[in-house]
């Protein structure tokens, strides 16, 4: 094969950080359909804060025939340079809790139509096992006129990108990879093994992989369900649960998973493509589902506990002022994407209660457009009947909750995020 020429589709929490990463050794096309983020991304800006901007700002290329950089892009047709193909598009499920493929397709539709011989398409974007070569192949080969396998060959590498985490990023960590030849999966193997810090693991097929990738979330997913429950258990027996895991906690095998809220991209959506491949087989995934269900009734429940420490305090709940920190899906990460907050939100708002939602890291306009909330920017003049710390973010360490709090008022620290006994989970 010819020199590598890398085309990314899709520059957001896990494309972004890819290209420029592959960008300091090859030439990368960097394919987004969004205009505004392509042309922040342009001027070396990141607003998901995965890239450090001066990192973005080195690999930056000002044209697309340079031999070696990063060019971002909404024309596609700049893509038919490319031999390697990339794809890191979001995958989501609809209000059923279905798979949303359409964006995988899409993106498949876009390569397919500058595929050419021997040309290498990696999927990243978390799928269940078989949508690669079942889904996604079936369009490269319709649009291209190609076939897998004797013209064209694709692989698999999943995504382990944990947004807001400065320490496992994707340099650092180690990466799964697979090929539909043997040949095709040590290239793709390789192509990881330049860039990559801590090398790979090659699977022995892309459903392994898919699979692989698929469990890692569901098993994060149905750990925090466990927890979440015991949450609620201890609460009926007026228990700290907080106590009872840090006591549990000193056994040398014990895992340490915190109950709270469970959204976001990953956990929150892809045991529902494992569920829902698992039932076209005849079998229904009664632990993954149930852990799905408990974790999903969370934002209830805390709302309901909310209430109920205000009526025990004898603050009217009608009319009650709350303030809610934290709106983002995880801690010191803007992305609001499947956020729980918003259960919550919604829950104690059905009580009758007039809420504040207060996030430094949350982008106004993002949170406005998907859930038609308007972030609330000064803390200074108000004071509230209760207060939750609902997404533990470094930038709160420094606020004095104290100074917001009305007499009597309830203090709701989901994570345990202020360590006081009284107010937590």
């Amino acid at each position: 094969m010819s020199i590598i020429k890398i085309g990314i589709i899709g520059l957001g929490y896990v494309g972004l950080p890819l290209a420029r990463l592959f960008a300091k050794k090859y030439k990368v096309i960097g394919f987004d359909i969004n205009e505004t983020r392509v042309n922040q991304i342009k001027n070396g800006v990141d607003k998901t804060n995965e890239v450090n901007n001066k990192a973005l700002q080195e690999v930056l290329v000002e044209n697309s025939t340079a031999p070696k950089g990063f060019y971002p892009t909404t024309n596609k047709t700049l893509l038919k340079e490319c031999n390697y193909f990339i794809v890191t598009v979001p995958t989501s499920v609809d209000k059923n809790n279905q798979p949303v493929l359409g964006p995988l397709l899409s993106a498949s539709k876009t390569i397919g139509a500058f595929l050419k011989k021997d040309d290498i398409v990696i999927y990243e974007s978390t799928v269940y096992p078989g949508a690669t070569e079942e889904d996604c192949v079936p369009v490269l080969e319709a649009v291209s006129g190609l076939k897998l396998n004797r013209d064209f060959y694709v692989g698999y590498s999943p995504e382990r990108i944990s947004p807001g985490d400065k320490i496992k990023t994707v340099e650092n960590i180690l990466k799964v990879t697979s090929g539909s030849t043997k040949e095709t999966a040590q290239k793709v193997d390789e192509l990881y093994n330049s860039v990559l810090k801590n090398g790979t693991h090659l699977a022995p097929s892309i459903k392994v992989a898919e699979a692989a990738k698929i469990i890692e979330n569901c098993q994060r997913d149905i750990n925090i369900a466990f927890v979440n429950e015991l949450a609620k258990i201890f609460s009926l027996m007026n228990i700290n649960t907080s106590e009872v895991l840090e006591a549990a906690s000193t056994k040398w095998n014990f895992l340490p998973f915190k109950p709270g809220l469970v959204g976001g991209h990953c956990i929150g959506v892809d045991p529902f493509y494992l569920a829902q491949k698992a039932q076209q087989f005849g079998y229904y995934p009664e632990i993954i589902l149930s852990g799905r269900r408990l974790n999903d009734s969370m934002g209830n429940f805390i709302a309901s506990e909310i209430v109920k420490l205000m009526i025990d305090k004898e603050v009217k709940v009608k009319g009650a002022e709350v303030l809610i920190l934290g709106f983002t899906f995880k801690e010191d990460c803007p992305d609001v994407r499947n956020t729980k907050v918003i259960d919550m939100y919604l829950a104690l708002k059905s009580f009758g209660t007039k809420v504040d939602v207060y996030d430094p890291l949350a982008n106004e306009e993002d949170v406005k457009s998907e859930y038609d909330i308007h972030l609330t920017n000064n803390l200074d003049q108000k004071k509230y009947d209760a207060i939750v710390l609902a997404v533990p973010h470094k930038a709160f360490i420094s606020i004095d909750i104290n100074q917001f709090k009305k007499e009597d008022a309830v203090v709701y620290d989901i994570k345990n995020f202020l360590n006081q006994k009284d107010k937590s989970l």
